[in-house]
């Protein structure tokens, strides 16, 4: 008998142990934990996202933040971003990190700026090709970044660092959220597809 090679593990295979043991601890069905993990997860993504942005919005910390981080100095000479999206040796991990959540930031305000007309963008036209505007866009932004681009990049950001406590805070609500949304819906659905 031929066997092949083991099969690689998923990259959520640790969420599943953690789910299965949940599901096991709380008498909850794994399918609608999964479900409320994932519907969770996105909230405490959206959630902070929106309050951070408009927190930094009314102290006027997103300018003030993101030049801080992006031209940090070292021994005199400011710390810039490699081609590869590091830091220079040398560097902390904080700022490293940072430069590199502003360097994501600004290409996710740019997309979704310039999908919605947000963030000071002009709204894409359906069907119209942008890549060209989106670079120059996202040129612009590198020498200074400012008002609300700064703003939604800081919130980005942060929701990035808050990735540990928002995958904690999803595990532990999800039995809770299951029993009384997930359930209820799943149960809603199930009977209206019943025959009488």
């Amino acid at each position: 008998m031929v066997s092949g090679p083991p099969p690689t593990p998923s990259r959520f295979a640790a969420y599943q142990t953690a789910l299965k043991a949940v599901s096991a601890r709380t008498g909850t069905p794994l399918p609608s934990l999964v479900v409320s993990f994932g519907i969770l997860h996105e909230l405490t993504a959206i959630l902070p996202i929106v309050g951070l942005f408009y927190a930094s919005r009314s102290f006027g910390l997103g300018e003030r933040i993101v030049n801080g981080i992006a031209n940090t100095e070292r021994d005199g000479k400011p710390s810039q971003l490699t081609t590869s999206g590091e830091g220079v040796e040398g560097d902390s991990w904080i700022v490293q990190k940072g430069q590199v959540w502003i360097d994501e930031g600004e290409k996710w305000a740019a997309r979704v700026g310039r999908r919605y007309g947000l963030f000071g963008f002009e709204k894409r036209a359906k069907g119209g090709t942008s890549a060209t505007s989106y670079e120059e866009d996202l040129k612009a932004m590198k020498g200074h970044i400012a008002g609300d681009v700064a703003n939604v990049v800081v919130a980005y950001a942060a929701t990035k660092a808050l990735l540990p406590l928002r995958i904690g805070a999803s595990l532990y609500l999800s039995p809770a959220f299951s029993r009384r949304a997930v359930e209820p819906c799943r149960q809603w659905i199930m009977r209206s597809f019943r025959k009488p």
